[in-house]
């Protein structure tokens, strides 16, 4: 068993949940506007999210910056909206916090997210792109030795580096690690996670970040062979900036494809369907079209129509909707009402306000 993490948590995680990563929600000139933070972690948790991701690619890594200086903020509001909630909880919410940078900043973070309780950190490599695997594995071993690790496939589009099989199979050889995300956006990559955690024959949740093909990577069984011989490996949950945006229809979703996977019968050409409708949401919401650039601006597009946020401010001005991207969003939300949870935040979006 991973070290210093609940047998509960570790229980929850691997079941497989709802993780939405956590926005970053500002004024207009650019300041942390802590009543809209709070409103947010209190819409996931109120729409049945099983645990929140911090400090991550969505909540924007800029706040690291030491003049902006909103990561250990950002962890602290969302630590107590989640000690609010558990308390009136039987299963803890699972709280997850992004770990950046080489490996005395990692470290730094990785403490921090310890003294604020956080379960476990989701380590981003982006910021030592140049290092090779010995390089990266030490690093990792390092932060690990502090808090178990989420391991974290960001697609370098976005930030991240490309990782070899052969990083991934030692990776899983690490006993705090806990989960991987895996987020290339690639089906070759995506098979190189899996099949290195089933050859490696450890216990490690697999958590989709590939918010272009969502549905099918929790719907598909991977075959591979490990100690124990051939078996079906699955990702059980999702860890998504997508999962942001209409989260009540994200939990349900989740609850839905466990439902076929745990019933082992055939996919229904209904969920195919809705694999299709959510990835061309996502193309909108991720601007796709444009290389990614808008995708947080995306994001905070959606949540400012439901009225969780006041604007799509980022911390760089410069980051903000790409051209016919807001046209997109209103083609997606016209295309698929279903997939939308604007009646769920209209009517819990008072109280969530509250201070």
């Amino acid at each position: 068993m991973p070290l210093n993490i609940d047998a509960s948590i570790l229980k929850t995680i691997k079941r497989g949940i709802t993780i939405p990563a956590h926005p970053l929600a500002l004024t207009a000139d650019r300041r942390l506007d802590e009543r809209r933070q709070r409103a947010l972690s209190r819409y996931y948790i109120a729409a049945g999210a099983g645990g929140l991701a911090v400090g991550v690619h969505t909540t924007q890594f800029a706040i690291r910056q030491p003049k902006i200086g909103l990561l250990e903020p950002v962890l602290q509001l969302a630590a107590e909206e989640m000690d609010r909630a558990d308390a009136d909880r039987a299963t803890a919410l699972v709280r997850i916090g992004g770990v950046c940078g080489e490996t005395r900043q990692a470290v730094a973070e990785a403490g921090l997210l310890r003294d604020l309780k956080y379960h476990a950190g989701l380590l981003s490599l982006g910021a030592v792109a140049a290092w090779d695997d010995e390089r990266l594995l030490a690093h990792c071993n390092e932060v690990a030795e502090i808090l178990p690790l989420v391991g974290f496939y960001l697609q370098p589009a976005v930030g991240g580096r490309l990782l070899s099989y052969s990083f991934w199979r030692r990776f899983a050889e690490i006993e705090n690690v806990v989960a991987i995300k895996i987020a290339p956006f690639n089906r070759y990559q995506t098979l190189d996670v899996v099949r290195a955690v089933a050859e490696s024959g450890r216990d490690i949740a697999l958590y989709t970040g590939n918010d272009d093909n969502i549905v099918l990577d929790l719907l598909t069984p991977f075959s591979f062979d490990s100690h124990a011989g051939r078996g079906a490996s699955r990702i059980v949950g999702g860890l998504l900036g997508h999962w942001s945006v209409w989260t009540k229809r994200a939990v349900e979703l989740l609850y839905e494809c466990h439902m076929v996977v745990d019933e082992n019968g055939g996919i229904p050409t209904s969920l195919l369907e809705k694999s299709i409708q959510v990835t061309d949401s996502n193309a909108a919401f991720f601007d796709a079209a444009n290389k990614f650039a808008g995708c947080i601006a995306g994001l905070h597009e959606v949540l400012c129509r439901q009225g969780l946020l006041e604007g799509i401010w980022c911390l760089d001005p410069n980051e903000t909707l790409s051209p016919g991207q807001r046209e997109e969003i209103n083609r997606v939300y016209a295309a698929y009402p279903e997939l939308n949870d604007d009646e769920f935040v209209r009517e819990g979006r008072e109280a969530w306000l509250k201070v």
